[in-house]
């Protein structure tokens, strides 16, 4: 189905009125966000084929939504998992995040040194990337370690890794897309585009796989926000969007 979108300051109202009005919490849609990926890569690259995975974490929630992520996809079968947060949150949601990674032995990987040995050594060996580093709310350019962080993802997609964003590519501008020589060339090949796709999503490369993961929008909000409702499949948190 082709896709409407939401532009970035009506998306980060919308936020506050689901944490407001419809009374979720930032835990909830965070479980619901991170989900939806899971369901994601498991569609687009199953374990069966792609078994190892990377999933590289921002500060933010859009990392937060990438450590939930990883919970899911270590319980649907990609055994060689590891989450890399270089500059992990000290907030209480964040740390029982990493509990709970810790109880399934997701390997968390915080440090590195300059020349980004670590993170290398996961591209290497991985099949999938997560890119969960940075979301709508994001503003160029990319400061360190980020820029590294992305510059060497990049390099691993080159190499034929796959790379999947989390709600819009890291570093991209959310209404105009990759309008920074930082990400110029930065296409992931599977979007996930959280609560609404955002303009970015537009400017996707037509190839790319784009999922829908926002099924938590009651029909008001829906209405009110100009939000058309898509038809989840069954029990699924996602559905695929065709590319316009």
């Amino acid at each position: 189905m082709p896709f409407s979108v939401l532009q970035a300051a009506k998306a980060a109202a919308l936020d506050k009125e689901l944490m407001s009005t419809c009374g979720y919490s930032i835990d909830q849609l965070m479980e619901l966000a991170g989900l939806s990926v899971a369901q994601s890569v498991y569609k687009s690259y199953p374990p069966k084929t792609n078994p190892n995975c990377v999933v590289l974490c921002g500060p933010g929630n859009n990392g937060g939504d990438g450590l939930v992520a990883a919970r899911h996809l270590k319980l649907f079968g990609y055994k060689q998992l590891k989450v890399y947060y270089p500059r992990p949150s000290k907030k209480p949601l964040f740390l029982n995040l990493e509990k709970q990674l810790a109880q399934f032995k997701i390997e968390v990987i915080s440090k590195d040194d300059d020349q980004f040995s670590e993170l290398n050594r996961e591209l290497e060996t991985s099949d999938i990337v997560i890119d969960a580093l940075f979301g709508f709310s994001f503003h160029a350019p990319m400061r360190a370690p980020f820029d590294g962080v992305l510059a060497n993802m990049l390099k691993a997609q080159e190499k034929g890794k796959k790379v999947v964003a989390v709600d819009i590519p890291s570093g991209w501008d959310v209404n105009e897309g990759p309008n920074n020589v930082q990400v110029a060339k930065y296409q992931p090949d599977v979007l996930i585009s959280l609560t609404a796709p955002k303009p970015a999503a537009l400017k996707l490369k037509k190839e790319a796989r784009h999922f829908w993961g926002g099924r938590f929008i009651s029909e008001d909000i829906a209405k009110r926000w100009g939000i058309e409702i898509p038809d989840y499949p069954g029990v699924d948190e996602v559905v695929e969007v065709e590319n316009n």
